[in-house]
């Protein structure tokens, strides 16, 4: 028998499918704009008159955003994945023409230390262990963000309650259910998708939230209960301590979003106040 939050279920399913061929879409005409543009920089060089270079790039989106994803074919210069023989990970300007908080590039070099990240909140704290050696350019993303303050005083946008996540990272929501731009925000850069391989979304796991394959930027998602999802968004750590925290702002319900898909600006407000990452040599 079909209940009605099985059907709530497949109705927030089918409106982040919609909501994902929209931005694949969008990306599209993205890429093709800019490979234009590249084409148009060779011939001028050819020419002697000026350089150019344009880059690619795609805005960071929802985490229930991208589960038919595997149709959109990745860019030429798409993020490169982590390099184990060199210990790098390629990170690449995101100009899709999102909110952007711009802090710079995370640097190339990365480490695999086992870290712990700690996100201090208005409600308390969030701990989670950070799968460095599965997920190394997510945690030095992480890392180079935290360093920056980046998400320092930042509000986590959306919830759903049939659908168990929270999500945050967006440095510019307002998370009141009424500004039509959360979960546009982004870093300014994106990198590659990790730890793709059998990933399960169950209570506890952290996991990016994306727009499409290899659009990774500064949103990210705690689950806290089993939803279903694709594997296509990076996990890259499990909570330790804290989870009761978005456990009691579940149940304090959400700011409906007009599309009717069960998620929505939680009503109780979460804001970042700090992000510590301790890694252990």
């Amino acid at each position: 028998m079909v209940t009605g939050k099985d059907r709530q279920r497949q109705l927030a399913r089918e409106h982040y499918q919609r909501q994902l061929r929209a931005r694949a879409e969008r990306q599209r005409k993205a890429r093709r704009n800019a490979i234009i543009g590249t084409t148009t920089a060779v011939v001028v060089v050819i020419g002697g008159v000026v350089a150019a270079t344009t880059v690619l790039g795609n805005d960071d989106g929802d985490a229930t955003t991208a589960s038919a994803s595997a149709s959109v074919k990745p860019a030429v210069n798409d993020p490169k994945p982590y390099d184990p023989a060199k210990g790098t990970c390629g990170y690449v300007p995101d100009t899709s023409g999102g909110q952007v908080k711009n802090v710079g590039m995370p640097p190339e070099k990365v480490s695999t230390a086992p870290a712990t990240m700690t996100i201090k909140t208005n409600l308390g704290n969030i701990v989670a262990r950070l799968d460095t050696e599965k997920a190394p350019c997510t945690v030095n993303s992480f890392k180079f963000l935290a360093s920056k303050n980046y998400f320092d005083n930042t509000k986590c946008h959306r919830m759903g309650t049939d659908f168990p996540i929270l999500q945050c990272g967006d440095p510019l929501a307002k998370a009141d259910g009424k500004n039509p731009t959360d979960g546009q925000g982004g870093p300014g850069y994106r990198f590659a998708d990790e730890n793709l391989v059998g990933a399960k979304y169950t209570r506890g796991v952290l996991a990016m939230a994306n727009s499409g394959p290899n659009t990774n930027g500064s949103q990210f998602f705690i689950v806290y209960g089993d939803t279903g999802l694709s594997p296509n968004y990076t996990p890259f750590g499990t909570v330790t301590k804290g989870l009761e925290i978005v456990d009691k702002v579940a149940k304090k319900g959400i700011i409906s979003s007009p599309g009717g898909d069960g998620t929505g600006a939680p009503k109780q407000p979460v804001v970042i106040k700090d992000v510590t990452i301790t890694s252990k040599s």
